[in-house]
Order: C-alpha cells, then structure tokens, then sequence
C-alpha cells in the first residue's frame, strides 16, 4: 500500500465519501497478493518505505515476470536483484518499460514513482575494479530508494594515496557504503576519515585464501575504525537499503 493511496483513502473518509466498513476492506484487499508460488506484501512500502523486492536468484524467469507484473500493477517502484538476462526477457515481455543493468544485475521499473526522500548523498566506495558489479547494485538501489548517489571507485589501500587524496568527497557525503574484497582493509581506513555512518561490503573477490569473501568479512568485522557496521558477503542490496533508512533521518 503506498503512502499517497493511503492518504487519499483516509482524506475520502474524512469528507464523508468512503464508509469506515470500506475502509478497512480497502485494508483488508490491499494486505497481500497470493499466487501459487509466492505471497506478495504490498503493504511493505507502508511499513519499510519501499514495496517488496524480487530476488531472482532461485526463481524461474516465469514467477519472476508474474511478481514484476503485480508490483508495477499496484503502482510501485519495481526492483529486482541476482537478475539474468532470461529473467528480464520474461519480465520485459509484460512491462515494456522494464530496464536491465547487466553489470548490477537488476530490474527496475516505473521509476518515475520514485521520490526523493535523502536528506545527504549515499557514497559508494570500491577498493578495486573486481568490486564494481556489488557496488553497482547498492548504487541502483539507493537510487530507486530516492537518494542522491555518488560514485568512487578502485581506490584500495593498495595504492592507499588514491583514497587520501579524495578525502573532501569522503567528508561530504551522509552515509558511505565501502565495497572491498581481498583483505577488506578499506572499510577501517575510510572509517578512520568520516564522521558518517560507514556500511562495509566484503566482496567474493580475491585469489584462493579470501576463502571467497570470508577474510573480507571477518577483516571488515574486526574493524578498529568506529562507526564501521557490516553486511553480508556480494550484499549491495542490503547496505543501500541499510544506508537509505540512515539516510532519511
């Protein structure tokens, strides 16, 4: 249920337009969509501020198209994660409008319903190229979620001058997200400049000992650096949805 629907519902009832028996059957309808394979929320844009979001991963190409048709249906932002081609094709064929980002791996849709509600600029660190497909989802996502994003990316401590010199943009930003593998090294030292929240990635990226994101984690975990919280290994997604909630206080 999106915000303006409520507000209109509850405005008509005040005017004497809409009974409260109505009401709350326009409440009850608008609970949650049941198909045979999934039970759509609408009501989280409500609570959390965005409508639910389709993880492909594990989804034919089929349920992810139906799920797409009925969010963009009830007037929401579309958003969808861990997207292959195959998926964006199925999905494509029901909402003309649909866009693919073939280096994030999302679906959006009906972003003209976006509103910006960021009160800063959500940054996006990388410590290396490699790190670009992670940071490039938690980009898209802050973006749909309505913020201002920005961008810095291959800036690791392997050549720890790149990110020193960029110090001014570190500092001007309300929230960063730092996304690194390796030894993720690049979330203390960011979090030793700031005096915003810090989101740390751990990415897969690394030779064989990054044990496929886990020294990351574990590095980024044992962070000395105040202010400096971390999520899950490749999660883009959850850092930007973590940094946009920040964001709108």
């Amino acid at each position: 249920m999106r915000r303006s629907y409520l507000q209109n519902l509850l405005k008509r009832y005040k005017l004497g337009k809409l009974s409260a028996e109505q009401v709350l059957e326009a409440f009850a309808s608008d609970e949650a969509d049941n198909l045979e394979f999934a039970t759509l929320d609408h009501q989280r844009e409500l609570r959390q501020g965005f409508p639910e979001v389709i993880l492909c991963a594990g989804k034919t190409p089929e349920q992810v198209a139906e799920i797409a048709e009925r969010i963009v249906a009830h007037g929401s932002v579309l958003l969808a994660t861990r997207a292959e081609r195959k998926h964006f094709l199925a999905v494509r064929k029901r909402i003309r409008r649909a866009t693919f980002n073939t280096v994030a791996h999302t679906i959006t849709a009906n972003e003209g319903k976006v509103r910006p509600s960021g009160r800063g600029t959500i940054l996006v660190v990388t410590a290396g190229t490699s790190d670009i497909p992670v940071a490039e989802e938690a980009l898209i996502t802050a973006s749909v979620m309505g913020n201002r994003v920005d961008k810095l990316f291959d800036v690791g401590v392997a050549g720890i001058h790149r990110v020193l010199s960029k110090t001014k943009k570190l500092r001007s930003a309300s929230v960063i997200i730092v996304v690194a593998g390796m030894e993720g090294a690049l979330a203390s030292v960011v979090g030793g400049l700031v005096n915003v929240p810090v989101i740390a990635v751990p990415t897969s990226t690394g030779y064989g000992a990054s044990f496929g994101g886990v020294s990351a984690l574990l590095g980024m975990l044992n962070s000395c650096a105040a202010g400096v919280t971390v999520v899950n290994i490749d999660n883009g997604f959850g850092a930007a949805f973590a940094a946009s909630l920040i964001n709108r206080k």
